[in-house]
C-alpha cells in the first residue's frame, strides 16, 4: 500500500514539474484586444462576439427540464401500481405530486415564472 502511494506521488510530482517546464519554455503570448477580436478581412466586425441573451429563456428551460424529469419519474410509479400495495403506492404518489405542486407554488409565489419584472 505504501509503495503504491509513493508511486502515485512520484507520478503527480513528475507531471507537475513537466507542466511547469512547458509553461516556462513555451512561447509567451500577450493577449490584447486585437488578438482576441475576430478577423473579417481587415474590416470592422459586423456584430459583437457575444449576442445578448435573456435569462428568462434559461429559467424557462431549467423549469421545463425539472418538470420533464419529474414526469419521467412518475411514469414508472404508474406502471408499478398493479404490483405494489395500494396504500403504499397512493402514499408515495401523493407525496411526489405534493412536492411537485409545492415547487410550482414556490416558483409562482416568488415570480420566477413571470416573464417581465
Amino acid at each position: 500500500m505504501m509503495m503504491m502511494i509513493k508511486q502515485m506521488m512520484m507520478v503527480i510530482t513528475i507531471s507537475y514539474v513537466m507542466m511547469m517546464m512547458i509553461k516556462i519554455i513555451s512561447k509567451k503570448s500577450i493577449m490584447d484586444i486585437n488578438k482576441s477580436s475576430p478577423f473579417e478581412c481587415g474590416m470592422n466586425t459586423i456584430s459583437y462576439k457575444r449576442l445578448p441573451f435573456s435569462s428568462h429563456f434559461f429559467l424557462i428551460a431549467v423549469i421545463f427540464l425539472i418538470f420533464d424529469i419529474e414526469i419521467i419519474m412518475i411514469a414508472p410509479t404508474i406502471m408499478t401500481m398493479k404490483t405494489s400495495f395500494y396504500y403504499t403506492w397512493m402514499y408515495t404518489s401523493f407525496m411526489f405530486i405534493t412536492i411537485i405542486i409545492m415547487g410550482l407554488y414556490y416558483e409562482w409565489f416568488y415570480g420566477i415564472i413571470k416573464w417581465t419584472q
